[in-house]
């Protein structure tokens, strides 16, 4: 269960937010400028609430009222971005390898498998970024961050920067890890037709608040189907 309950004064804007999730996938749904990017911030531990708390299961990243706030490396969040932030001058395999290395992970064979063959990356192991087209590169930036064991995974506008072709090309992945993965996710994203395809539970944000919670039904009072 993802429980999430922050206030943070940003210049002239101000975040205030509170939601509990038990799906699969949360999505965090809203315009440009809804504080979905600094909610996702908050959570990973790169930007400090005011006050409140986050906690994933058992497990408590941030408590104001306890001075709880665990620093970046200790929370285990995965965080994919929409530019996929992959090394240049490594590998697909040593991209791959950063995140477990980083976090002082022994190495599992039989898990790093299972990853590689659930977003078919196997076969460009040898590849550099720069050869690889943009879905491959989310593809592989989804690997590395899987392979570091998170106990959540954030995923911030994932197909942002890909045309259209791209975005069909990593949906199936998207959706395959949601039904075969073992990590919970939260989705950050603008566009309902991807909350309907992926997410379980959406929040709804505006103007840094939570317009509205449930499922993706929520979605039809804002923003019509296709």
């Amino acid at each position: 269960m993802l429980r999430v309950e922050v206030f943070k004064q940003l210049g002239n804007f101000s975040l205030d937010v509170a939601f509990t999730s038990e799906g699969r996938v949360t999505g965090l749904f809203g315009a440009s400028g809804a504080g979905k990017t600094s909610l996702v911030s908050m959570i990973a531990g790169l930007v400090t609430p005011d006050r409140g708390l986050i906690a994933v299961d058992k497990a408590v990243l941030y408590d104001r009222s306890r001075c709880i706030d665990l620093p970046v490396f200790r929370r285990r969040i995965g965080y994919v971005f929409q530019d996929a932030r992959l090394f240049p001058h490594l590998n697909v395999a040593q991209n791959l390898d950063y995140g477990r290395r980083m976090n002082f992970l022994n190495r599992d064979d039989v898990d790093e498998k299972r990853i590689t063959d659930m977003l078919d990356i196997s076969h460009l192991m040898m590849r550099r970024p720069g050869g690889l087209s943009g879905g491959e590169r989310q593809r592989v930036a989804l690997g590395r961050a899987l392979l570091a064991k998170p106990r959540l995974l954030l995923l911030d506008e994932p197909m942002g920067a890909l045309d259209e072709a791209r975005k069909a090309e990593i949906m199936p992945y998207l959706i395959r890890l949601r039904d075969e993965g073992d990590v919970p996710m939260v989705l950050v994203s603008h566009d309902a037709d991807e909350m309907r395809q992926l997410a379980k539970n959406v929040v709804l944000l505006k103007e840094g608040r939570v317009a509205a919670h449930g499922g993706t039904d929520v979605l039809s009072r804002w923003v019509p189907a296709a």
